[in-house]
């Protein structure tokens, strides 16, 4: 039977897991471009969940057309108080900003999301004690239906962006026999003997069930508007109409799936960051 995950499910059970321990004393920080809708949204979700685990949660509005060095030197100044204990840059960033530029500001100490070079870096020669949030989500939904990794001869990342893609690809490495690594614009024919799919392109809609493994897994990080304006992932969950009911094993929809995890996932790394 195909199983629709719920991100909200497994989110909140990781929420209700951090609210037994002990509250961290500090502050996070997330910084946000004004006007970005997107953005905000994703940042007011954060916020609900911080309020609920109760967590000071302080928001810096930032200026569309501010430089890289005054962004830089805000998320220094705020990221360097002593009780500043996690620093979030909320992407994207407008083009004329240098993201690793101004991420590199972030302390290792405080980087909840890995985004310098320095984090993300520890975590590719496994010496982080943290793991991208992305990559807790693919772990978070496989534990929740009782896959194990071991049992999945081929796997497929399509979208090799820095916050899903990249670190994904690079946990899956040593995980998989056969990882295929795809972009915007790659041949998705290699998807049709994947076992596992995981996107994050960005683009509403690029693939259809019938081009995958009948009893394969979809984890969707996708996130983008369709032409009639609606949210919809990277997986078109339409398409699962003009195939058997049960061609899919899993797959997480968009909204309710891998984004509410992604933000549980934030969360425990600032505790992670904060024990005593």
């Amino acid at each position: 039977v195909m199983q629709k995950i719920s991100g909200l499910r497994i989110a909140q059970d990781i929420v209700d897991r951090l609210k037994t321990k002990p509250l961290p004393k500090k502050f996070l920080a997330v910084f946000l471009i004004e006007e970005d809708l997107a953005s905000k949204s994703f940042v007011l979700q954060k916020e609900k969940i911080a309020k609920e685990i109760g967590i000071d949660f302080r928001i810096y509005q930032i200026e569309k057309n501010i430089t890289n060095d005054v962004f830089r030197k805000k998320i220094s100044q705020v990221a360097n108080a002593k009780n500043c204990g996690g620093v979030i840059v909320q992407l994207p960033l407008p083009e004329h900003i240098n993201q690793s530029y101004v991420c590199n500001a972030i302390p290792p100490s405080k980087d909840v999301d890995l985004l310098s070079e320095k984090m993300i870096g520890s975590f590719y020669n496994n010496r982080s004690k943290i793991i991208p949030p992305s990559v807790g989500v693919v772990e978070c939904v496989l534990k929740s239906i009782g896959v194990d990794l071991s049992s999945i001869k081929k796997a497929a990342v399509v979208g090799q962006g820095r916050l899903v893609g990249k670190p994904i690809t690079n946990w899956l490495l040593a995980k998989v026999p056969h990882l295929v690594a795809l972009d915007k614009g790659s041949d998705l024919k290699s998807l049709e003997d994947a076992d596992l799919v995981v996107l994050g392109t960005g683009q509403a809609g690029l693939i259809k069930a019938s081009m995958l493994k009948k009893g394969s897994g979809v984890i969707d990080f996708g996130y983008g508007k369709d032409e009639t304006g609606k949210l919809r992932g990277d997986f078109d969950e339409n398409s699962l109409s003009e195939v058997i009911s049960d061609y899919l094993s899993f797959y997480t929809p968009t909204p309710g799936g891998t984004g509410p995890i992604l933000v549980a996932n934030l969360f425990k790394n600032f505790f992670d960051l904060n024990e005593e």
